[in-house]
């Protein structure tokens, strides 16, 4: 008897596409740079987004759909430090967000009135690498608690971002983690990466982050 194979996988993945297409159509319409940020767990997604929304706000108009696996503990923690809805996006146990999710969350979200928009991925950074959200870029996030080598274990992930964010910085003295060896794993994976320092917990310590955002808030898609 003859066998016959589905791949159900490659199903999914082109009908996610296709939701992709309509997240990445409506945001250009309105001319809103979206960003995907994905990291490991625990890498500082949240709290980039805390002081982000708590020093940008009132300059950007600053949107954001938060995914957790079990949990909104995250978009709770954002809504303390902005008036604009955060979109909580609850995978019920799925280990990335998808982008019939992104379309959903969407229609609560005002476009004409939002110069930026971040999606905050699932913690991890194996599934996320392969689903096309809708958005102008990936940001990979990376902690010096994690150790130098993250870019060569989970390279797909580091070669899709088109922006590295170091996070952590201040924890620098206190960890064997040197910062040369992980920017040139990080451009060995991904020569054109993008590469911004950053520490959530020092006063100065966004600065590159923050310019980087107002770039983009100039632009309507990233160069």
């Amino acid at each position: 008897m003859a066998v016959r194979t589905i791949d159900v996988r490659e199903r999914v993945m082109a009908r996610n596409d296709e939701f992709a297409a309509l997240v990445r159509a409506r945001l250009q319409a309105a001319a809103v740079p979206t960003f995907n940020l994905v990291s490991s767990p625990g890498a500082g997604k949240t709290l980039l987004l805390e002081r982000t929304l708590a020093d940008l706000g009132r300059e950007l108009a600053i949107a954001v759909i938060t995914g957790d696996v079990q949990t909104q503990n995250d978009a709770d923690r954002l809504a303390r430090h902005t008036d604009r809805l955060v979109q909580a996006v609850v995978t019920n146990g799925a280990c990335h967000l998808d982008a019939r999710q992104i379309l959903t969350a969407l229609d609560a979200v005002d476009l004409e009135a939002t110069d930026l928009l971040f999606i905050e991925n699932v913690g991890n950074l194996v599934c996320p690498a392969n689903w096309d959200l809708g958005e102008d870029a990936k940001i990979v996030l990376f902690s010096v608690t994690e150790g130098e080598d993250k870019p060569v274990k989970y390279p797909k992930m580091f070669r899709e971002a088109r922006i590295a964010v170091l996070t952590k910085l201040d924890l620098l003295p206190h960890v064997p983690f040197h910062l040369e060896r992980a920017v040139g794993f990080a451009r060995q994976v991904n020569p054109g990466l993008r590469i911004l320092s950053t520490s959530a917990l020092e006063p100065e310590g966004l600065t590159e982050w923050y310019g980087f955002l107002r770039e983009q808030a100039r632009r309507t898609v990233l160069r």
